[in-house]
């Protein structure tokens, strides 16, 4: 089978497309045949390998250095002997290890059914972006109907997502993004959208019961300015090239601060969860959202996948169409 891989560590172009082992499923696993991937900022990280915390979290979370990809949909190709929910034909999305390759193997608790009603694309789209949005939000931002949110980084593949489930709870949300993206991301949901090259949203007027940080440029005593009593900053995104020091040191320095202000920093990396991948799938064959995808490429061009992810300005989500490999 073909599948990206990279030998060395550096930009985008150490990637190349190769033949491979085609994996078999261990008892508790399922064997996908995948239609779609879509790129996160950690595929970047990790080919630069810098810095060094983020290899040290890959090996934690046992992600394979060398085989890019997370987020899938596709169908179920063959199931491990202790494999109950799924059968092989099944549509199936969530998160797998080297999900830009033609097949790959997960767990079976890592995914769920897809609905009828969307795209491998959409379903592709959803895993780490629409996890991390909903859990930020929901369990520890512990977000409440009438309260005001808002999100930095809210034209990304986080904020895409967190913009409209924050709306779908009943918050007021502000969105801060750049100039060619104030249109889209008002047409997704915001009540408010800011430019950040023209004002910095720590100091304006506004106050806030919970800020979404998908950045990582923003300090909590910045952020603290604009938070009501008791309001929270959840921490999901880091700056765009830390150094170790650096990745590690905004976390830390705003725990520390946030131990002696009613205002609160959380941090997480979300967590695999089926009833939240059924949730998120269901709302979006319902219309109640709706993943911003920015555009696909075709699985010879996932270097320029991965490049544009790195650049930063991607609206939403960026697409390996998989199913579209040549065969051979």
């Amino acid at each position: 089978m073909k599948a990206a891989i990279y030998t060395s560590y550096g930009p985008p172009d150490v990637v190349h497309i190769a033949e491979v082992e085609k994996p078999a499923p261990k008892d508790d696993e399922v064997l996908i045949k995948v239609r779609a991937a879509s790129v996160n900022p950690l595929d970047w990280r990790l080919m630069k390998g810098k810095p060094r915390a983020v290899g040290i979290m890959a090996r934690l979370l046992k992600m394979p250095i060398g085989r890019p990809g997370v987020d899938f949909a596709g169908e179920v190709e063959a199931v491990g002997s202790k494999v109950t929910q799924f059968k092989p034909g099944d549509p199936v999305f969530g998160g797998c290890r080297g999900a830009f390759a033609e097949y790959a193997t997960t767990r079976e608790k890592s995914i769920v059914t897809k609905p009828d009603s969307i795209t491998f694309e959409q379903a592709a789209s959803i895993n780490v972006a629409g996890l991390t949005a909903l859990q930020g939000l929901r369990d520890k931002g512990k977000l409440q109907a009438g309260q005001k949110v808002l999100v930095n980084g809210a034209a990304g593949g986080v904020g895409t997502f967190a913009i409209q489930i924050a709306k779908s709870f009943g918050a007021e949300v502000t969105g801060v993004c750049s100039a060619r993206n104030l249109e889209m991301v008002k047409s997704i949901g915001a009540d408010t959208v800011i430019d950040y090259t023209k004002k910095d949203f720590t100091n304006l007027p506004q106050r806030y019961d919970l800020i979404l940080e998908c950045v990582g440029n923003k300090s909590f005593s910045a952020c603290r300015r604009v938070l009501n009593p008791n309001g929270k900053l959840v921490l999901v995104g880091g700056p765009h090239d830390p150094s170790t020091i650096g990745l590690l040191a905004l976390p830390i320095k705003a725990l520390g601060s946030s131990l002696f202000s009613d205002r609160k920093v959380v941090m997480f990396i979300a967590k695999s969860s089926q009833d939240d991948l059924t949730l998120l799938g269901e709302l979006i064959a319902t219309g109640k959202l709706e993943p911003v995808i920015d555009r696909c490429y075709s699985f010879n061009e996932v270097p320029d996948a991965v490049r544009h992810v790195e650049e930063g300005h991607a609206q939403g989500k960026v697409i390996i169409d998989v199913a579209a490999a040549p065969s051979g």
